[in-house]
């Protein structure tokens, strides 16, 4: 009987939540990480182990400075036989809290640098291994955030997330025909460390905004620690669909996997809300098509 290999996991963002929640769960299984941090001494206490590779990586510096990392990541990976890289997951980002205006486009660029186009470059220097084995699985973290964007103060994060669906949706339909996999994440809130450590943006601060802005700042870390979701159970979930075990075990494989109720209900209003808008505005929605040229 044919032994199955060890998967080779690359993970970005392990020094705390889901990311290091999700290595030891990998490694448990008995497969290889590659997990990642801006610097190894966020992750030097992660469990010593043979199938534990650890290698800085900083995704918002730069494609050629990312590509440079990752290449490193993977080739000192393969000198200790490793030979593929099965799965990445895009697990690094932030979250920077501010009202839109005073945040303005500096903010946005700052944002988008890690949560867009750093996890952009990270997969672009991980698919040439995949597109080279003709295998592999892209796990793109997104979040309810994305649908729900009406929350306060996280347009940048939120924006940030739904341009991540976008792209992921756009890049499963890319890498199919290669034998390559994409999915696409949506968690709700879960009882993570450091959601909350990035500081209100304050220093373009506008008057008529001073009393939403001192309500946000008073209850932007409010939610900490009271969380909901179990961020070890969306791990454990997330492990099953990519290896197609436990309850994703003989299905079809999803490209979406929302996590958590709040989740739930969020997207399912969305939803359901574009829909109501859809049939209350029909008769303007469908009423803007050129006139037929009469014959």
């Amino acid at each position: 009987m044919a032994t199955t290999l060890p998967k080779v996991w690359l993970i970005t963002g392990t020094s705390s939540g889901f990311g290091r929640r999700l290595v030891n769960i990998v490694l448990q299984r008995g497969d290889r990480v590659i997990a990642t941090a801006r610097t190894l001494v966020k992750i030097d206490d992660l469990p010593k182990s043979s199938n534990l590779h650890c290698a800085e990586l900083d995704i918002s510096t730069g494609t050629e400075n990312v590509e440079k990392q990752v290449v490193a990541a993977v080739t000192a990976a393969q000198a200790l036989g490793w030979d593929t890289i099965d799965v990445l997951v895009n697990n690094a980002g932030v979250g920077l809290p501010s009202l839109l205006e005073e945040g303005g486009a500096a903010k946005m660029m700052i944002q988008y640098q890690t949560n867009v186009f750093g996890t952009l470059d990270v997969t672009n220097a991980v698919l040439p291994y995949m597109r080279k084995q003709k295998s592999g699985t892209v796990v793109m973290m997104g979040s309810r955030s994305g649908w729900r964007s009406e929350i306060k103060v996280i347009g940048f994060y939120g924006s940030s997330k739904a341009a991540i669906h976008a792209i992921s949706e756009t890049l499963a339909v890319e890498l199919e025909p290669l034998g390559i996999r994409t999915l696409i994440v949506e968690p709700g809130a879960f009882r993570t460390e450091n959601i909350y450590i990035h500081p209100f943006a304050e220093s373009n601060a506008i008057a008529d905004y001073n009393e939403e802005r001192e309500k946000s700042i008073a209850t932007w870390s409010l939610p900490a620690g009271k969380q909901p979701g179990d961020p070890d159970k969306a791990m454990k979930a997330v492990v099953e669909v990519v290896c197609g075990e436990g309850r994703a075990k003989g299905k079809e494989w999803p490209l979406y996997l929302v996590l958590g109720k709040d989740a739930d209900r969020d997207i399912r209003n969305k939803c359901a809300r574009m829909i109501r808008h859809l049939d209350e505005w029909s008769d303007v929605v469908r009423d803007v098509d050129l006139d037929e040229i009469a014959s």
